[in-house]
């Protein structure tokens, strides 16, 4: 009896694919494991390999054909005693060779190629004629690493595990873990543990990915000079013996919200019927916290000085963390400061928090050689960028904002007066 020759699942994904290329005509002998054809997905071209026996009695699919369905006859396979006249032309699929557009998709079931293991209560993936010689050759899937895309067992596989030398005792790892009913496998037989989305996550993803679509993003980066700011900082934190400690961060809060003060074009947020331009600079600093990110607001920062700011950015990080802000304390904001700076990033471009117009991202300060009237000097520089909304934040208003910015950063006197 003749065997149909199907379009394989290449992938667990894989619905449909390309017959790029025959490898075999009518009338040719095959033997199991030849490689008979060539098929694209849309991440690769595999090469099929025939599972049986005998002779290519029909193609039914053209090699260049696309978009042709897992599990469709793509030729028809005769056994010995058999002809090409034994093909009963009438059935489906078996008649002259056609396109993907002819055949009737909906009759044509997707099944990935995949055998369920005992030994691992989980899927293993593998051609049909690697999970028979593996059977021959009793060869568990499971210690077998596949080749194929996501990790699928095709037959070089099993030819290397049967000239594999028998295994070396070894110290049994410790797989207690995967007893937890927690620990889950996906269909590649990647293990997972499920970490739920709290409040704080769902919100801030869904106005993120908001703001990300719909907004307008644009971005501009300055370089800034810290070597005159870090004498600042060094000679206040000594004057004050322990009463306080300022950091960085805290001058460019304080100088993120005096540019606003100086350029409020910059200090705005979008609406369909008009942009609103604020008074106030009320500048939100981004904390990560066990829960998830958020923003606090220290409001009217243009107005505090830097041990002010200082101390209310501690407790409000401090709160963030335990979980007890009030919502007023970070619902709202006319314009967010972004420092990864602790970290060691050099420079990103943040996503601004809506309805914001702008988010300022703070890079790693370094040491780094720059030209000072034609003379190369050493100097430690931070990169600044600027992400805005374009639509009530032009070019050259974030630029000339970025400017002030950047002057009140290397002379920190100047926010002092």
């Amino acid at each position: 009896m003749s065997i149909n020759i199907t379009m394989p699942a290449l992938s667990p994904t894989m619905t449909e694919g390309t017959l790029a290329k025959w490898l075999k005509s009518e009338g040719d002998t095959v033997e199991s494991g030849d490689v008979i054809a060539e098929i694209e997905t849309d991440k690769a071209t595999m090469e099929v390999e025939a599972v049986d026996d005998g002779i290519i009695g029909k193609i039914v699919i053209k090699e260049g054909t696309e978009n042709v369905p897992v599990n469709a006859v793509i030729a028809i396979l005769l056994e010995d005693g058999e002809s090409a006249s034994d093909i009963d032309l009438s059935a489906p699929n078996a008649a002259a060779p056609v396109t993907a557009e002819e055949m009737p998709k909906e009759t044509v079931k997707v099944a990935p190629v995949a055998a369920s293991t005992p030994e691992s209560g989980g899927r293993v993936f593998a051609s049909p004629l690697a999970k028979r010689l593996a059977k021959d050759a009793s060869i568990a899937l499971t210690g077998v690493k596949g080749s194929g895309p996501h990790g699928r067992i095709i037959k070089a596989d099993i030819e290397t595990a049967k000239k594999a030398p028998a295994p070396v005792a070894v110290a049994q790892v410790n797989t207690d873990v995967y007893d937890d009913p927690t620990i889950k496998t996906n269909i590649f037989g990647m293990a997972y543990k499920e970490i739920p989305n709290n409040n704080i996550r769902k919100v801030a993803a869904r106005r993120l990915t908001e703001s990300k679509q719909q907004v307008p993003h644009f971005y501009l980066t300055v370089e800034c000079k810290l070597d005159t700011l870090l004498a600042a900082r060094k000679e206040l934190n000594d004057k004050a013996k322990g009463e306080y400690k300022l950091s960085v961060n805290d001058f460019i809060m304080k100088a993120a919200a005096m540019a606003l003060k100086a350029y409020p074009a910059a200090n705005v947020s979008w609406s369909e019927d008009a942009i609103h331009q604020y008074l106030k600079a009320d500048v939100c600093v981004a904390v990560s916290t066990p829960h998830g990110l958020i923003t606090p607001i220290v409001k009217s920062a243009e107005d505090k000085g830097l041990k002010e700011i200082s101390a209310e950015v501690k407790d409000l990080a401090t709160r963030a963390r335990d979980n007890k802000l009030k919502p007023e304390e970070f619902q709202g904001g006319t314009f967010t400061v972004s420092n990864l700076g602790m970290f060691g990033v050099k420079e990103f471009s943040p996503i601004i928090n809506p309805p914001q117009g702008c988010i300022l991202a703070i890079g790693a300060g370094e040491r780094r050689p720059v030209v000072e009237k034609g003379e190369i000097q050493i100097r430690t520089v931070m990169n600044c960028t600027l992400s805005v909304d374009h639509r009530c934040v032009d070019g050259a208003v974030g630029a000339e904002y970025l400017q002030i910015f950047k002057q009140y950063i290397e002379n920190p006197v100047s926010m002092l007066v």
